[in-house]
């Protein structure tokens, strides 16, 4: 319902303008919708993905190793990726799903994450590097353990068209500790 509105109060503000105002509102929210370079990077990780992930569960202990499975589709006119992963933590079947997308207006990535270990989303965005080929976003989760927000930070790393490293930080007194590191290989 505030979808339909929001988009009749724009379309009544747009049609209300004079024609040079129009024109240049139209040209504003058609830069704002188009995909671009950054969906395009965004598209570039479609497809079925091996991942091996190790679990760090407190700094300077031995890492859980797991394996999974990615399955990355683009959405909505190629505008958002998804991706749903699937495999085990500790025995226990996890599945997990993401959608990423880049806000053009804002110049920011933002990444949404739910999976069924919690009940909570994973907000999230950053910039991309490109002489580094990374991704990294910043933003918080809940953590159970403690009874409140979780500082944390992702990194995507694009190593080449059939490998990445994704990187996952508890960030915790200002200190960093890497949580999570999935290795992945395009099928």
């Amino acid at each position: 319902m505030k979808k339909i509105l929001l988009l009749s109060i724009c379309a009544l503000a747009i049609f209300s303008a004079s024609g040079q105002d129009q024109a240049e509102m139209m040209k504003k929210w058609q830069d704002y919708a188009t995909p671009g370079d950054m969906q395009a990077l965004l598209a570039k990780s479609e497809g079925n993905w091996d991942v091996d992930v190790l679990v760090w569960m407190a700094p300077g202990q031995e890492p859980m190793k797991n394996k999974a499975t990615s399955e990355v589709k683009m959405l909505m006119g190629r505008r958002y990726q998804q991706a749903i992963n699937k495999g085990s933590f500790g025995g226990i079947p996890y599945e997990g799903m993401s959608v990423m997308g880049y806000d053009n207006a804002k110049k920011i990535f933002q990444s949404s994450w739910v999976d069924n270990m919690g009940t909570g989303v994973v907000m999230m965005e950053g910039k991309y590097d490109a002489a580094k080929k990374t991704l990294t976003l910043t933003g918080k989760g809940y953590d159970p353990m403690s009874g409140g927000d979780l500082n944390m930070k992702e990194v995507f790393t694009f190593v080449d068209d059939t490998h990445q490293v994704i990187e996952m930080y508890s960030i915790v007194g200002g200190k960093e500790f890497k949580a999570m590191e999935m290795k992945l290989t395009k099928k």
